[in-house]
């Protein structure tokens, strides 16, 4: 299951305000640690989503552990598993009875450098190739990042191969008028 929100005009501190009292005292901690209001915003609606997500399986306590790499889990229902993800134009989450990762990012120029730093040859010529370099960069990145946050490593994996292994199938997904693409990575 995804959630997708996009409607960044609710980013307001009396949005912020109004969101607080809604979430358990560790997730209110984490997103006032945040010291922008987008932070504050995303970390509380994102877990409001997650928890939307959960009531249809009967999952209301929603303790959150990390493994070793800073990966999120429900402490008090390692079976179910979730990811969480935001950028400057949406918030995703997903939720699945399989280890999941899910990444959106704003449209943004991949530079050459960053391109070679991130992509294999194959898939920087489609990049530079492409007929929009900045949405394919975005599309490739959002994937890169979805595998390896399924894998829950983070991005210590080799990023240049990251799309290369087994074990995964891809859903990526472009809102041009918003301006994101999204990337969810399931276990199959």
């Amino acid at each position: 299951m995804v959630s997708i929100f996009d409607d960044m005009t609710q980013v307001t501190e009396a949005e912020v305000q109004r969101l607080l009292p809604l979430v358990d005292g560790q997730r209110r901690d984490e997103a006032l640690r945040y010291k922008h209001l987008f932070g504050q915003f995303a970390c509380l609606k994102s877990w409001l989503m997650l928890k939307e997500l959960l009531a249809p399986l009967d999952i209301h306590d929603l303790k959150m552990a990390f493994n070793e790499h800073g990966k999120p889990f429900l402490a008090n229902h390692p079976e179910v598993h979730f990811n969480l993800s935001h950028c400057k134009n949406g918030i995703a989450v997903v939720v699945d009875s399989s280890p999941v990762g899910i990444d959106i990012e704003s449209f943004r120029k991949g530079n050459l450098a960053l391109i070679n730093r991130t992509m294999n040859p194959v898939e920087a010529e489609w990049i530079l190739s492409s007929s929009d370099p900045i949405e394919t960069f975005t599309q490739y990145w959002t994937k890169k990042e979805a595998v390896v946050k399924l894998r829950g490593t983070g991005i210590v994996d080799d990023l240049h191969h990251a799309l290369n292994g087994e074990g995964y199938r891809m859903e990526t997904h472009l809102n041009r008028e918003k301006g994101y693409a999204w990337s969810v990575a399931y276990t199959k």
